[in-house]
């Protein structure tokens, strides 16, 4: 495992320390644009009704933040929030206690429209938030959330390895599921990108379709593609060859998590008859030849967006499953004094999944 500082060399413990008193500070990080980032003493801030002021303990980074860090932003940035319950508001859940570890769900749904109804709270139609955009996020000390995005964790899962929860296990695996409600047989999966949401894809594939599918992963990076090898993958490395040459085999699912244009013809062109494009990755359009590349070979052209927050329940099973399979996904934590070099480190590329920790 690397490491970068002290700090680092040590997991989170799986019992957090006592919550600090409110006069203590509460630091949170200003990105302030041209990739300034200023730490700033802010007021604790204090739970209204039904809901939970959380003292983070973990967050991860990812890359959609990389806007957030080139231009600036009002509210504090960070998504991927794992952090201990410190104060109560009024009228929140009494099985939620002080103390209690839990990770935070990206979008504050609404619970009462037509799609959380369904349990597709990552296509609530009035969601109130979105953590680490909207409001603040979990590069400050402290977050207040709503308790119906507040999932309790117990013991057992160290925070910063209960990140994994989020994007990488949520995303990759709802991502994986979307193409299995539509191909029932899946032999072979290629994964466009080996950043940390498509290593999160590589790790779910194997975990969802078992140790018999054949995982592919496609990527620039030499450090990231040896970490998709070490998840069990196959790593095309494209400065050596193209996507065409390596998936001689035609797969049956394509996940690109890349956002490129390009990339997703590419692993069109690549997949096989009735084979499936899941699309993860925001970004650039997808040009189409219908009657050549859809109707003909029956193929399918899917989105798959975050994950639903009931997925949170089966992935913690699944995470306890396979803590050290999907530990190997983390490759560097920082203390959040180090969070403008742990920024640097992290869009140079050489990294897996980078942990923000606070103690």
């Amino acid at each position: 495992m690397s490491t970068t500082s002290a700090f680092s060399s040590a997991p989170s413990p799986a019992t957090p320390p006592a919550t600090p008193p409110a006069s203590s500070p509460a630091l949170s990080a200003q990105f302030l644009g041209a990739g300034r980032i200023a730490l700033v003493e802010r007021p604790r801030p204090e739970p209204g009704p039904g809901q939970l002021l959380i003292r983070v303990r973990a967050n991860a980074m990812c890359g959609s933040e990389k806007g957030q860090f080139r231009d600036g932003w009002k509210t504090t940035p960070g998504h991927e929030i794992v952090g201990v319950v410190a104060q109560l508001g009024e009228g929140a859940s009494p099985a939620i206690r002080v103390g209690d570890l839990g990770a935070i769900f990206l979008m504050d749904f609404c619970g009462g429209c037509r799609w959380c109804r369904a349990g597709l709270t990552n296509q609530c139609l009035a969601k109130r938030a979105d953590m680490g955009f909207s409001h603040d996020g979990g590069y400050g000390a402290y977050t207040v959330v709503n308790e119906n995005i507040f999932f309790p964790i117990g013991s057992g899962i160290p925070a910063d390895e209960a990140t994994l929860l989020l994007d990488v296990m949520g995303t990759g695996g709802h991502a994986i599921e979307r193409a299995m409600c539509v191909h029932a047989d899946i032999r072979t999966v290629l994964v466009n990108g080996a950043g940390p949401i498509g290593l999160g894809v590589a790790a779910m594939a194997r975990i969802l379709l078992g140790a018999q599918t054949r995982i592919l992963v496609s990527d620039y990076n030499a450090f990231r593609l040896r970490l998709a090898e070490k998840l069990g993958a196959e790593a095309i490395d494209l400065a050596r060859t193209t996507v065409a040459a390596a998936c001689a085999g035609a797969p049956d699912v394509a996940v690109d998590t890349s956002g490129k244009g390009s990339a997703r013809l590419q692993a069109m062109e690549a997949l096989a008859q009735r084979g499936v494009l899941v699309c993860v990755g925001h970004g650039e359009d997808l040009a189409l030849d219908v009657s050549h590349h859809l109707i003909a070979p029956e193929r399918s052209v899917l989105g798959s967006e975050y994950f639903p927050f009931s997925d949170l329940a089966k992935n913690l099973a699944r995470l306890r499953a396979n803590q050290a399979y999907l530990g190997q996904i983390i490759t560097h934590r920082f203390p959040i004094s180090d969070l403008a070099a742990a920024f640097d480190l992290f869009w140079k590329g050489d990294t897996g999944k980078v942990i923000i920790e606070q103690r």
